[in-house]
């Protein structure tokens, strides 16, 4: 045959010398189970503060890791122990938050590092009673209500050189991570135009939206958070139109249909499209335009079916919620904390991160109130390193 030339030596010749790509991070967790060890030769014996749904969310992820212990939940909902048992094991101890429950969790000195995903309001208390009590501290968005509570944090985080770990998970999504890393690499050139579309899915409670900082800190501070580290720059100025198409949602003054635009000062455009409900599944895609190519991450669905039939192609709707969104990168994140608290990797979202993420938000919400744009001027000392602005 004529395509005989181009047949190569026997597979086996180097088979030992081939691996997976880089981006086969399943297959690298794989291999580490197969040897039966810690992935990070240590275990990180960890309390749990609230088991809502991100709380859920990570104590499975826990439970399934070789590289840490979860001696505590904390709860105040006794509705939710018997679930807590189910997902943790008996060995782990239910702890109510008051009556000197909290005091005696950070007392223990086995307890080495603190997640928390209580409501936002405990946030900051339980951050200093951690971080004085010597704890490394893991805490869902925000630090703390006020830009003075989270500079409080983290300035005691930094005094007792303890890591603050802001969970941002999306920078572990693989796809994310990918476009980051091919942006940074220059791989399609200068951007022009960085896009992120966050529509939530399923539609929350009005009594949590009553409690969750408005759509802007809530929902809008993860694109803010992905577009500036993709680019590693800091925008100039920022135009929001949004409104309230959902009465309920308006009864709060809230918004549930926003679009931001962000002007960044080497000329790249940046549009963040966020919406409270998405019919057809969890919504959220990211594109990186730039002069030499572009880049996406698409949504997810359950499996890789196409069906096709007289009557046309279909496939399975995108997947129903962040939970199932995220799934990969709630887990990677943690892995990367673990790893913090143990002293095996830098803090990799600092106190700057955080602070011009909120900022941003906070210029967001205010031209949305106003209908004009909204400036932003940074100092050298505010600057993450490594960002531009």
């Amino acid at each position: 045959m004529a395509t005989t030339r181009f047949k190569d030596a026997s597979p086996y010749v180097g088979r030992e010398e081939r691996g997976p790509h880089s981006s086969d991070t399943a297959y690298r967790e794989y291999l580490a189970a197969l040897e039966g060890a810690s992935t990070s030769g240590s275990t990180l014996t960890v309390a749990l503060f609230g088991f809502g749904r991100a709380g859920a969310i990570h104590s499975k992820n826990l439970v399934g890791s070789t590289d840490a212990i979860i001696k505590y939940v904390v709860e105040v909902d006794p509705n939710k122990y018997e679930t807590i048992r189910r997902l943790c094991g008996e060995s782990t101890q239910i702890v109510s938050y008051g009556d000197g429950g909290c005091e005696r969790v950070l007392a223990d000195p086995e307890v080495q590092a603190v997640i928390i995903t209580t409501q936002t309001g405990l946030h900051k208390d339980i951050i200093m009673r951690s971080l004085n009590a010597g704890k490394a501290v893991f805490c869902e968005k925000p630090i703390g209500e006020t830009p003075e509570e989270t500079q409080e944090c983290y300035q005691l985080a930094e005094k007792l050189n303890l890591p603050l770990f802001c969970a941002f998970q999306r920078r572990w999504d693989p796809t994310i991570s990918r476009i980051q890393s091919n942006v940074r690499d220059g791989t399609i050139g200068h951007v022009q135009i960085i896009k992120s579309v966050s529509r939530d899915s399923p539609l929350p409670s009005i009594e949590y939206l009553k409690i969750s900082g408005g759509i802007f800190h809530d929902c809008m501070v993860h694109d803010i958070d992905v577009i500036t580290w993709i680019l590693g720059e800091l925008p100039s100025q920022v135009h929001t139109m949004a409104n309230a198409q959902i009465p309920e949602i308006a009864a709060i003054n809230d918004y549930d249909n926003v679009v931001t635009t962000l002007r960044f000062p080497s000329g790249t455009i940046g549009v963040i499209n966020v919406n409270r409900f998405a019919a057809y599944g969890y919504d959220n895609r990211v594109e990186v335009f730039g002069m030499k190519g572009m880049l996406q991450a698409e949504n997810k669905r359950p499996d890789s079916l196409i069906s096709e039939s007289r009557d046309g192609t279909s496939t399975n709707p995108i997947l129903f919620s962040f939970a199932s969104r995220y799934h990969d990168a709630y887990r990677a994140e943690m892995k990367c904390f673990i790893d913090v608290a143990l002293g095996k990797v830098p803090l990799p979202i600092t106190y700057d991160n955080t602070r011009s993420v909120s900022r941003i938000a906070e210029a967001a919400e205010s031209s949305a109130r106003s209908g004009k744009p909204v400036d932003i001027a940074w100092e050298k000392s505010e600057i993450p390193v490594g960002y531009f602005a």
